[in-house]
């Protein structure tokens, strides 16, 4: 098969709605990535119940709300393909020749399983979720992907990935491609309450579904310098959560917003007031586009089957070809 530029596959597991986190974490690099690359991006639903298993019903609307937030973000679904991973049973094919030939001690020692495990309180992990990134390997070789965008903490994954390739081709035939990992240059957005990640889960998010008197009200609970009293006393902004986000959202006012602050001359109220007003300015366009396909869901449904077709077709052929490596075509013409 021929691939007339490079290829890129990633995604989001549909667990909530997306937040300021995942648009500067990776989103807003997708819908510029888009334009330069041929683009796949994964809806890992069934990756998602490897820790929301008991809640099957959430991911019909998480999926339809991770994919409304993907195109009011800006992707294009006549230049970027959108699908579902349930629907393309041929990844889960492959990911079961995978598992035949990967050590469950690699999948233990992995630090992105640990952590996550951890996080999930997984005591003793389920078989699903020790092997998701096998599962994630069979994403990126299905379709092919020359390059996965991901953050430093995927970093050990990709090389599973790498590694995975390596022994399948070396066992049966040169069938898939070696990928490579794009590194984003952006760290992870702190929550609202300055400890943590912005995540659903710990309530310390800003939603790109968020209307402005939302964003306003949730700006406003933001943790600042703790140090700063009174309005007038210098404040110390490599400790204010505030800050963090005008570097991230308002660039152009940083230096001053740093030293106002510092000289105790802007108050708290007033630079939240500020950062809010940027951060409804940059989401105003993704609320108009939101809008459109919120009227129209069948137009969102009609994305994703026409994006998980065009992905299943490309998912078939290279089973074919990992099949034929494996001598497993038994019903092929070429076989006598």
């Amino acid at each position: 098969m021929t691939i007339s530029k490079e290829r890129i596959l990633t995604g989001d597991r549909p667990t909530g709605p997306l937040h300021l986190g995942h648009y500067v974490g990776s989103l807003a690099n997708r819908v510029k990535l888009q334009h330069e690359y041929e683009s796949y991006i994964l809806i890992a639903d069934v990756q998602a119940l490897t820790t929301h298993f008991e809640h099957p019903g959430e991911l019909r609307r998480n999926t339809m709300q991770v994919a409304t937030d993907y195109l009011a973000a800006g992707l294009d679904p006549g230049t970027a393909t959108i699908l579902i991973q349930s629907r393309v049973p041929e990844i889960h094919e492959l990911a079961m020749y995978f598992s035949l030939f990967t050590m469950v001690n690699v999948l233990r020692h992995n630090p992105t399983v640990k952590t996550e495990a951890a996080q999930h309180g997984f005591n003793d992990m389920p078989y699903g979720f020790l092997g998701y990134p096998i599962s994630q390997s069979a994403d990126i070789s299905i379709f092919k992907a020359h390059l996965v965008p991901v953050g430093e903490d995927q970093i050990p994954h990709m090389e599973l990935t790498r590694k995975i390739v390596r022994r399948f081709n070396d066992l049966y035939r040169p069938v898939l491609i070696e990928p490579r990992e794009l590194i984003s240059s952006v760290s992870r957005l702190v929550g609202l309450d300055g400890k943590a990640k912005m995540s659903k889960s710990l309530n310390n998010g800003i939603f790109l579904q968020d209307q402005p008197a939302v964003v306003e009200a949730k700006v406003k609970t933001a943790v600042t310098d703790p140090q700063r009293i009174r309005k007038n006393d210098p404040g110390h902004p490599e400790i204010c959560t505030v800050f963090t986000y005008h570097k991230v959202f308002n660039a152009a006012e940083v230096e001053e917003i740093e030293h106002d602050c510092r000289q105790g001359t802007i108050g708290c109220v007033a630079c939240k007031k500020n950062l809010a007003d940027k951060l409804n300015r940059m989401l105003e366009p993704m609320h108009e586009r939101r809008a459109v396909y919120e009227q129209h869901p069948d137009l969102v449904a009609d994305i994703l089957q026409t994006g998980t077709a065009k992905a299943r077709k490309i998912a078939a052929a290279t089973m074919e070809e990992v099949r034929e490596a494996m001598q497993l075509d038994y019903f092929s013409k070429h076989q006598s």
